[in-house]
């Protein structure tokens, strides 16, 4: 379980495609300093398990199934990364409740600057999407725990603070790009509820 609190930008050292999925490489340090093999890291909102840990990197293999769900099969060497640990017993829950479950990818329509360092970030949802988004709800957008602003014509907009404009791998995005996104749990399981219910 995560927050959507992202922790470190890390770099893509290497992205190699295997016969079934891919390996992927990723430089980093925050996020090593309790970690190990088999421990759980998200990864642009993906959880992803650990592997030959070494010093300032680690490795994850991505199934065939991640990489039709999520925008990490079109990483390279030289992208950033959004990084984040599982929430700790004790931990503080600052975001949200996210699984790191992508449920797929929406498109990123524009990023437009709004003065002193906030934006106003427009996303281009799936079909079917909407039903989970709610003004003033949650979704994580690459693993960042980010409150929905408005809603409707499929897409969503979401404004951006100057600290997570800075701190998140947004910045670097161009219009285009796909950004992985995760509704809130809570509402999948209660549409599968009433969705039982009224059958």
């Amino acid at each position: 379980m995560f927050t959507g609190i992202i922790e470190e930008l890390g770099v893509v050292e290497s992205f190699t495609p295997q016969e079934a999925g891919a390996r992927l490489r990723i430089g980093a340090a925050t996020v090593l300093t309790d970690a190990f093999p088999g421990a759980s890291l998200a990864v642009n909102g993906v959880c992803l398990t650990a592997v030959d840990l070494k010093p300032g990197s680690f490795a994850a293999d991505l199934a065939p199934e991640t990489l039709e769900r999520t925008n990490l099969g079109r990483l390279r060497a030289g992208d950033r990364v959004n990084l984040e640990r599982p929430l700790s017993p004790t931990g503080r829950l600052g975001g949200h409740m996210v699984q790191g479950h992508v449920d797929g990818t929406g498109e990123l329509l524009a990023l437009e600057a709004l003065g002193n360092g906030n934006w106003w970030l427009r996303i281009g949802v799936p079909a079917g999407f909407e039903r989970y988004l709610v003004e003033k709800g949650s979704v994580a957008v690459d693993g960042i725990s980010l409150t929905v602003a408005r809603i409707g014509g499929g897409e969503m907009a979401i404004t951006i603070i100057p600290h997570t404009y800075e701190h998140t791998t947004l910045g670097s995005r161009q219009p285009g790009w796909p950004v992985n996104l995760e509704c809130d749990m809570l509402a999948k399981y209660v549409e599968k509820l009433l969705v039982a219910r009224q059958g």
